[in-house]
């Protein structure tokens, strides 16, 4: 069993920054790709951004030039700072975690609205 600490959403204006990080711990070997997806109802959930293990990363065009994703390996946590947040970035944010077997787990999400 693999858990999750997730922090850092909340209510921001537009323009504004937060930074998201998640903790994985339990029942993980090998984590490999670390990430972040958002949801909005009735949407599909989407990568907002990834990192391996080695550090190479990828981003949603979205997000691309706004977001930084990074990790700290030995913590097997990830972070994502979001800056210049725009209304459309409001969704929930869920932190994944793959391990070398492919095997992808599920933070539970946390809330970020971005609203005047």
């Amino acid at each position: 069993q693999v858990q999750f600490v997730e922090s850092g959403g909340g209510l921001v204006q537009p323009g504004g920054s937060l930074r998201l990080s998640c903790a994985a711990s339990g029942s993980i070997f090998s984590v490999y790709v670390m990430g972040w997806y958002r949801q909005a109802p009735g949407q599909q959930r989407e990568l907002v951004a990834s990192i391996t293990r080695d550090g190479d990363t990828n981003y949603a065009d979205s997000v691309k030039g706004r977001f930084t994703i990074s990790r700290d390996n030995a913590k097997n946590t990830v972070y994502l700072q979001a800056n210049s947040l725009k209304p459309e970035d409001t969704d929930v944010y869920y932190c994944s975690v793959v391990d070398s077997w492919g095997r992808q787990y599920w933070g539970q999400g946390t809330q970020v609205t971005v609203s005047s």
